[in-house]
């Protein structure tokens, strides 16, 4: 994986990554193995923190390009929508994803 730009937003806390990530005779990268990458390029980074958008394969191509915002608290996260929080919930450790659960429901 190789970063295409960075910007730090700080406005919303976060910095917003452009990546672009040639898989030759392997499959597409899962959102796991992109969120370890991305924590990878930016040392220092926390995995809970990372979320990866505009995540695109080509066609006939071993190319993957997108977006990954990392961000530098979890109240920086709250910008995010609701269901991007969901999709990356199996990927934070259990003591964010309870954090988060626990701060509201109906229940």
């Amino acid at each position: 994986m190789q970063k295409e730009d960075r910007k730090e937003n700080k406005i919303l806390n976060r910095v917003e990554l452009s990546f672009s990530w040639k898989h030759d005779k392997k499959s597409t990268p899962s959102r796991k193995e992109v969120i370890d990458a991305v924590h990878s390029l930016e040392p220092g980074s926390n995995k809970d923190l990372i979320v990866v958008k505009d995540c695109s394969t080509r066609f006939g191509q071993p190319l993957t390009t997108g977006t990954a915002y990392i961000y530098e608290s979890a109240e920086a996260m709250a910008v995010e929508p609701g269901y991007i929080n969901v999709r990356h919930e199996p990927f934070r450790s259990s003591s964010a994803a309870k954090e988060e659960t626990s701060e509201g429901g109906d229940e």
